[in-house]
């Protein structure tokens, strides 16, 4: 399902006076060639531990050096999500972990690359953006001989050091989120950015893309509550999911007399809900001290202006492009699923080639899911067919019947198709006297739908499309039933 407001809300309803405070913290991995301080591949699916070298593993006397590429596409993912860029510098996050092998992470903390951003909702609604500073990944434990895939209960773990050192933009929210929806949402119209701009392939279900969820929840009106950290979920679903558990679950605790504790918590999908991992670590418990081997990130001016003027035009825009050219709301299902595709140019070119692009939206919604962002039916072919609809040549009917020729022989002339299969449109005067004869032989439907029960119009149109063999216009025999009606 897209992201637009016209989709079901899927959030849980609070109880009264409560609302729910949400920041998320989404881990993107670049996608560079080579790890963000050596040289070894950034290349998912390999086998474990062939992706490796002595920065990767934290050998004495290894030093990092900086990848230029992933510096660029974190300043496009910064100017994409409106970013302020600066001067920046690198810390040594210190905590052990087993997939950690230094022991510490490189990571940026209080001069980070990109500051004060942005990113706009469907209903305008504006979530702010603290900061997307560059960090290293961490490598990947696998446990096995427990029925959960954690730790906990396992036999063993094995360590794939191939993820680690891999470029990560961790891009972290502030608290501006109030439910479920709009955190799926933020979170859908954060991977089209990605994949806007080419920063990250951010595939969830590979790992390229993880989001950490901030819970908490208050009274109306008070200040901000004790938030839990869940960490790792990787999908759209789970993230809405997981919130309005944890949503729940701390409103219940506070009804009871509780106290919500500050700790990280795991999502479990199969059950449905989260579980204590740890107490949470303030930043004072990772001791970040300046790398010592890493001078300060300065982009230039003209680096930074050159980034900017090739970017693409972003998924926002590219909406409200084809809702201007097809008169669609820009928050529409169709104009979601249209621009997710990457047929909007193919649209806006119809549109250039003098058909109607309002009908084209539909055509291409419904029949072109499979054509990819480049269909094979050629604009100027699908542009003429809908003049013909526009123009009352065909029936919307008939016009499908044309769509569906054309799909399968990658275009065509579609006047000719049209010929072909002896379309063609009927006389006003025709259509009127079918009106009347199918009112004359359902007189109790027509007393019905003049009463106001609207379904009994569907069987005299029926009756008309039958006895015109399918060549009526729908749209026109139902503007001669409302003249009728008078």
């Amino acid at each position: 399902m897209s992201n637009a407001t016209s989709a079901p809300s899927n959030s849980v309803a609070l109880p009264d006076g409560w609302e729910m405070v949400v920041g998320l913290e989404v881990h993107v991995e670049l996608d560079t060639k080579t790890k963000l301080f050596s040289a070894s591949p950034n290349r998912f699916g390999d086998d474990p531990n062939t992706n490796i070298d002595p920065v990767t593993l934290g050998l004495p006397g290894a030093l990092p050096v900086l990848n230029r590429r992933a510096v660029e596409l974190a300043i496009r993912l910064g100017l994409a999500l409106n970013c302020t860029v600066q001067a920046s510098t690198f810390h040594r996050k210190n905590y052990f972990y087993p997939d950690l092998p230094k022991a510490y992470q490189i990571s940026q903390y209080d001069q980070p690359i990109n500051v004060n951003g942005y990113l706009m909702l469907p209903g305008d609604v504006k979530i702010g953006i603290e900061r997307a500073h560059l960090e290293e990944d961490t490598g990947k434990s696998t446990h096995f001989g427990g029925s959960s895939g954690r730790i906990h209960g396992s036999d063993y773990s094995l360590v794939d050091f191939n993820r680690a050192g891999v470029p990560l933009v961790e891009i972290v929210s502030k608290p501006d989120i109030r439910n479920s929806d709009q955190a799926r949402q933020y979170v859908a119209e954060l991977r089209s950015i990605l994949l806007a701009v080419g920063a990250s392939d951010a595939k969830m279900e590979e790992g390229s893309m993880r989001v950490d969820v901030n819970v908490s929840v208050r009274r109306t009106g008070e200040p901000f509550g004790t938030r839990c950290e869940i960490k790792n979920v990787n999908s759209i679903r789970a993230v809405g999911k997981a919130i309005d558990y944890e949503a729940r679950r701390q409103i219940d605790v506070l009804e009871s007399g509780g106290v919500i504790r500050q700790e990280t918590r795991h999502w479990d999908d199969a059950e449905g809900r989260t579980h204590t991992l740890r107490t949470k670590e303030d930043a004072d418990d990772y001791r970040y001290f300046l790398e010592p081997d890493l001078v300060l990130l300065d982009p230039d001016t003209e680096w930074v202006d050159a980034i900017r003027a090739s970017l693409p035009m972003l998924p926002a825009e590219r909406r409200a492009r084809l809702s201007t050219i097809t008169g669609a709301n820009k928050e529409s299902e169709a104009v979601y699923v249209i621009v997710e595709r990457g047929q909007d140019d193919y649209i806006a070119t119809v549109a250039d080639a003098g058909g109607d692009a309002s009908r084209a939206l539909v055509y291409v919604t419904q029949a072109f899911a499979e054509e990819g962002s480049t269909p094979r039916v050629p604009a100027a072919d699908l542009a003429r067919l809908t003049i013909l609809e526009r123009d009352a040549k065909v029936t919307a009917t008939q016009a499908k019947t044309i769509l569906s020729e054309l799909v399968a022989n990658g275009g065509g002339d579609a006047a000719k198709i049209a010929a072909e299969k002896g379309f063609e449109a009927l006389d006003t005067s025709a259509v009127e006297q079918m009106v009347d004869d199918a009112i004359a032989a359902q007189p109790d439907a027509w007393a019905k739908y003049c009463a106001g029960e609207e379904k009994a119009l569907g069987a005299i149109v029926g009756a008309v499309m039958k006895a015109s063999k399918g060549k009526a216009d729908g749209k026109v025999v139902t503007a001669i039933l409302l003249s009728r009606k008078g």
